[in-house]
C-alpha cells in the first residue's frame, strides 16, 4: 500500500510524524536510492526506504498498557548520570516505543507504550480530547467552594486551566480521596492546583485513559491491548469545540 514517506516512518516507530518530516528535510531519508522529499510516497512491499542508510521494515505494531510505579521515570531513554528506572525498563520489547500519557515520577498509574507512531500522535493530540481519570489523595477536607473552584479551572502560568470534573470518593479526618476527570493536562497540573487550593496531593494515580482502565494491574505490571481496544482507539474522531 502506497503511503507518504513520513507516515511510513511514523508507523515503523522511527519517529513521530512531525519528527519524520524533519528527517526528510534533513536529507536523511531515501527512497530507492533517491533522497526523499516531503510529499513523496512509497510502498514498503516494493520500495526500499532508508533512514541514515538503514532500511525500513514493514511494522509489526505492539500496544502495551502499563501501571507505572511510583519512582519510575516516564521516558524511553535514560538521561546521563540518572540511575532511576524508566518505563522502558518494564516492557520486554526490543525496539523503540512511544510513551503516551506521561506521569511525573512521584505519580503512578496508566501509561500506554506503542511503536505505532501514528496512533501515538493521535492519542497525544489535544483536538481528540481524550479523557484521563485520576484518583488523588489530598491533605485535609476540601470545602464545596474549593471543589467548585477546582471544577471551574484555576489560572496557571497566566492561563486558565480547562474545567475538571471532580467528585469526592472518600473523606476522612485528615485527607480526602478525589476522582478527577480532565481532557487538558498541563505539567503537574493536579499537584499544582491542589497546593494552590490548600490541599497538597499526597498520592496521585491515573486509573483510566478514555475507555482503557488500569483494572487489577499492580504497579509494574502490564498487558497488551486487545485488537478490539486498538480498533476503538483508531476509530476515535476529533471532538468538536
Amino acid at each position: 500500500m502506497t503511503e507518504r514517506v513520513q507516515k511510513l516512518l511514523s508507523q515503523a516507530g522511527i519517529a513521530s510524524r512531525r519528527a519524520a518530516e524533519d528527517l526528510i528535510r534533513q536529507g536523511r531519508v531515501t527512497v530507492n536510492g533517491n533522497v526523499a522529499q516531503l510529499g513523496d510516497k512509497a510502498d514498503l512491499s516494493q520500495d526500499t526506504v532508508r533512514v541514515d542508510g538503514e532500511a525500513l521494515k514493514a511494522p509489526g505494531f505492539v500496544y502495551y498498557l502499563l501501571n507505572k510505579p511510583r519512582g519510575v521515570v516516564s521516558t524511553n531513554k535514560r538521561q546521563p548520570q540518572d540511575s532511576r528506572r524508566i518505563v522502558r525498563d518494564l516492557i520486554p520489547h526490543e525496539g523503540h516505543l512511544f510513551t503516551v500519557g506521561r506521569l511525573d515520577t512521584e505519580s503512578e498509574g496508566l501509561i500506554i507504550l506503542t511503536n505505532d507512531g501514528e496512533l501515538a500522535d493521535k492519542l497525544m493530540h489535544p483536538r481528540y480530547g481524550h479523557t484521563k481519570t485520576y484518583h488523588a489523595l489530598v491533605a485535609g477536607v476540601p470545602t464545596t467552594e474549593t471543589l467548585d473552584a477546582w471544577r471551574r479551572g484555576i489560572v496557571l502560568d497566566d492561563k486558565k486551566a480547562a474545567p475538571v470534573k471532580v467528585r469526592v470518593l472518600q473523606s476522612r479526618e485528615d485527607d480526602t480521596l478525589l476522582e478527577l476527570v480532565m481532557r487538558e493536562g498541563r505539567k503537574r497540573q493536579i499537584r499544582r492546583v491542589g497546593a494552590m487550593l490548600g490541599h497538597p496531593v499526597k498520592k496521585l494515580t491515573r486509573v483510566k485513559i478514555e475507555f482503557l482502565e488500569i483494572g487489577h494491574l499492580e504497579p509494574g505490571q502490564w498487558r497488551e491491548l486487545s485488537p478490539a481496544e486498538v480498533r476503538q482507539l483508531k476509530q476515535d474522531k476529533p471532538r468538536k469545540k
